[in-house]
This record gives C-alpha cells, structure tokens and sequence, in this order.
C-alpha cells in the first residue's frame, strides 16, 4: 500500500509558476521535484485544543525529506487548486480528520534549495478532534507544548522548509504581540 501511495504520488499533477507565482505550465510532480520545477505547496501548523503543536516524523517512502521530523503538515497544491483548498485538505489527509475549520493563512514565501524551489504559503489551524495520522505519511507523531518543540528542533534532522516555516511564523505572532490561534 506504501509504494502505491509514493507512486501516485509523483504522478500528482502540479501547475508550474513563475518568479511572479503566474501558472506557466503543468507537470507530475516526481518530474517536477527531479527537474526543480517551480510549483506550489502548503504548510499548516497544526494545534490541539491546549495549544500545543503537532509534530512527526516523516515516513522512508515519503518522496521528499523522507524519514524527517516537521513541525508543520502540508504538500504540493494540486494543479487547479487553490492553496486554501490545498490547505484545508492536506491537514485533513495528514491528521486523518475530517471536519477541521479552515486554516487561516498566515503568509507566504519563495523557499529554494539546490534541490528544490517552491512557493509555500502557510496556515494554522486548531484541531480539537482526536486525530490518526495516515501510516503512508506519519511514522510518529505527537502533541508537544512549543517550549518542548524549541528544546528538541536541534536533536532533530527536520524538514529544512518546516523548520523555515517554524522561524516565519514565531516571527510572525511576535510582531504582533499573540500567541497560538485562539
């Protein structure tokens, strides 16, 4: 089941952008990630109800960053699709919930690597249903108090767009004097 899941999953239909994020063409995303295509993703933070942040650990099949912590769920926006329906469906897919509110966005940046280059606009969201993460995507995961996340992130080989995002968002909610959702 594993390798059906990897192999739809280069198969998955991305649009190809621009430096202006303007759709300039379509690809599968295994050919996308091998040619370092352009493309669109997601990024949600994910809370529970105490306001503590969703871990885990990416499973070995994963097509990117496999085997990784992340501190954040997401994927690549399908071709047609908004980020805002990308969002909302791939923490639902990742969590194995259905029914969570509507991320809200929070921002979005041009993240690229020798490997990789993405548009990667990032959301939050609350989840106070009990969740069960997919096996094809979460090899272990948790709920950890953000102090918890702070201690472990150097211990830990995370996503290095994750860990981007980590550092946007506190940036973030400190230049506007908040916390986690309410």
């Amino acid at each position: 089941m594993i390798d059906e899941a990897a192999g739809r999953s280069a198969d998955e239909v991305l649009d190809i952008v621009d430096e202006d994020d303007r759709v300039v063409g379509r690809a599968p995303r295994g050919v996308a990630t091998a040619r370092r295509m352009r493309h669109r993703s997601v990024s949600v933070r994910v809370y529970d109800a105490e306001g503590r942040i969703f871990v885990h650990r990416r499973t070995p099949e994963k097509l990117v960053f496999p085997s990784m912590y992340d501190v954040v769920v997401g994927g690549v926006v399908g071709a047609g699709e908004s980020y805002d329906e990308a969002a909302l469906r791939e923490a639902e897919e990742e969590l194995g919930v259905s029914g969570l509110p509507r991320p809200e966005h929070r921002l979005k940046f041009l993240y690229e690597s020798p490997e990789h280059t993405w548009f990667l606009s990032v959301y939050e969201v609350r989840c106070e249903v009990p969740v069960d993460p997919q096996a094809e995507e979460v090899a272990w995961w948790a709920f950890l108090p953000e102090e918890e996340v702070e201690r472990r992130l150097p211990e830990w080989d995370v996503t290095p767009d994750g860990l981007e995002c980590h550092r946007r968002l506190r940036r973030w909610h400190r230049e506007r004097g908040g916390g986690v959702l309410a």
